[in-house]
């Protein structure tokens, strides 16, 4: 029985050790943020939705499978100015598993779709500085002979 106590101790304290809040601050008013949010959790096919909040603008989501194992994580939009933070509680994230960062990628391919563009292109690559032709050499042209 004490065994038990003590693992059951050992889990409870380092349970806290593998959830972790990821931040990631958008330019944007949160209520233009909030409709990529929703994209992502309804169309990726990705996620279980536990539970949205439209006014709070928060949810939470299942997400994984046979191999990893289930794991319910949380996104909050907090308004900050004409900034928005987008915070995401993660269960955990560990070799095989960033929950967090492939979440935050398909929001923001999702901020593309949503305005229009193609979330699959990528970045157009610089046009290349415009050279000017170079001048052949003068020399001066040998005197002819008589």
């Amino acid at each position: 029985m004490r065994r038990f106590v003590a693992v059951l101790a050992l889990l409870i304290l380092a349970a806290p050790a593998f959830a972790k809040t990821h931040k990631d601050t958008y330019n944007m008013q949160c209520s233009k943020l909030w409709p990529a949010v929703k994209d992502v959790l309804r169309g990726s096919g990705k996620y279980g939705i536990l539970y949205m909040d439209n006014t709070e603008m928060s949810a939470s989501y299942n997400i994984g499978g046979n191999l990893t194992g289930k794991r319910t994580n949380s996104v909050l939009l907090v308004p900050q100015g004409e900034n928005c933070e987008m915070q995401i509680q993660t269960a955990f994230s560990g070799l095989a598993n960033d929950d967090a960062g492939a979440f935050k990628t398909r929001v923001d391919a999702a901020l593309v779709k949503l305005a229009g563009g193609d979330p699959t292109a990528k970045p157009a690559a610089a046009p290349a500085p415009a050279t000017t032709p170079a001048t052949p050499a003068t020399t001066p042209a040998a005197p002819a002979k008589p």
